[in-house]
């Protein structure tokens, strides 16, 4: 059997609910000829009757009477279906993922994604973290909407672009005040290091930093949280090179002396999205976020 016609279903109910074929036409601002065409041509494919007179009143029939109990229910559907269309279509619904690291996703991105779940309540955004080259692969594989990475990053498939950049700083024991406030790579060489994992943007960033002095250190930690190495730091077992983001005043008074470096070291950070990727409203209203976020590269 073919499948049904909504509009010939949603006729069929006018008709009966009006008790007349010329009420529902008046309804539907449609001719008398046209409402009965729907109805007939629905009869045909359901091959039943679907409509009786009783005097001057039309009624359904036993089988009409059952159409009509599925009718309500496929319009009320209808109507909802419309109604989330209609949300989509206006920018503010749907699914927008985003991949990025731990430190941006920590200490970015919530005062982003708070404002956006207010403004903009039926739009949901996903949030998950990984390595830049993970997040960039999964930009590419479609998998993730959009990549907040840091530099480098690249992919023929990808549009690049920076929007932030974030200097890094060094981090003590707040009691160790020996420490000055500007540190270079000779003056942190000989004491022990927390640092990022091996392999990671960040650590080969300050690999690079330190190469670039002629010296290459030997971490007495590597881990793959910030949150760790802060703490580990603060316990005294060393010192560490973060993402300014990363740490603030309160950090201060929680256990942390901050240090700029010099010569100075930052990161770029950018957003990844697929050249060919449909902009939804959501898509673009995400995008514009991101790129509000800063613009110091």
């Amino acid at each position: 059997m073919r499948r049904l016609n909504l509009d010939q279903l949603h006729t069929f109910s006018e008709v009966i609910d009006a008790g007349s074929f010329s009420a529902a036409a008046a309804r539907l601002d449609l001719s008398q000829p046209a409402v009965s065409l729907q109805v007939r041509q629905l009869e045909q494919r359901l091959n039943v009757r679907l409509i009786e007179r009783v005097g001057k009143r039309l009624k359904p029939t036993s089988a009409g009477q059952s159409l009509l109990e599925h009718a309500r229910r496929i319009d009320a559907a209808v109507e909802d279906t419309m109604q989330a269309l209609t949300s989509h279509a206006r920018g503010v619904a749907g699914e927008v993922a985003i991949g990025t690291g731990a430190t941006a996703c920590i200490h970015l991105l919530p005062p982003m994604l708070r404002a956006m779940r207010k403004r903009y309540p039926s739009l949901d955004i996903r949030v998950s973290t990984g390595n830049t080259d993970d997040v960039v692969s999964a930009v590419t594989e479609n998998r993730l909407d959009i990549g907040l990475v840091t530099l480098p990053a690249a992919g023929r498939s990808l549009h690049v672009k920076p929007v932030l950049r974030d200097d890094f700083v060094a981090i003590a024991p707040a009691g160790d005040r020996e420490w000055a406030q500007e540190l270079s790579p000779h003056a942190l060489a000989a004491a022990p290091m927390v640092a990022f994992e091996a392999g990671s943007s960040t650590r080969l960033l300050i690999d690079e930093w330190f190469l670039q002095a002629g010296l290459r250190v030997r971490p007495v930690m590597a881990l793959g949280s910030i949150e760790a190495i802060k703490e580990m730091v603060a316990a005294g077992l060393g010192y560490g090179i973060v993402p300014r983001m990363s740490v603030n005043a309160v950090h201060c008074r929680r256990g942390l002396r901050i240090s700029a470096l010099t010569p100075a070291l930052s990161r770029t950070l950018a957003i990844v999205v697929r050249k060919d990727k449909p902009l939804t409203p959501g898509l673009r209203k995400v995008l514009s976020a991101l790129e509000a976020l800063g613009c110091d590269v």
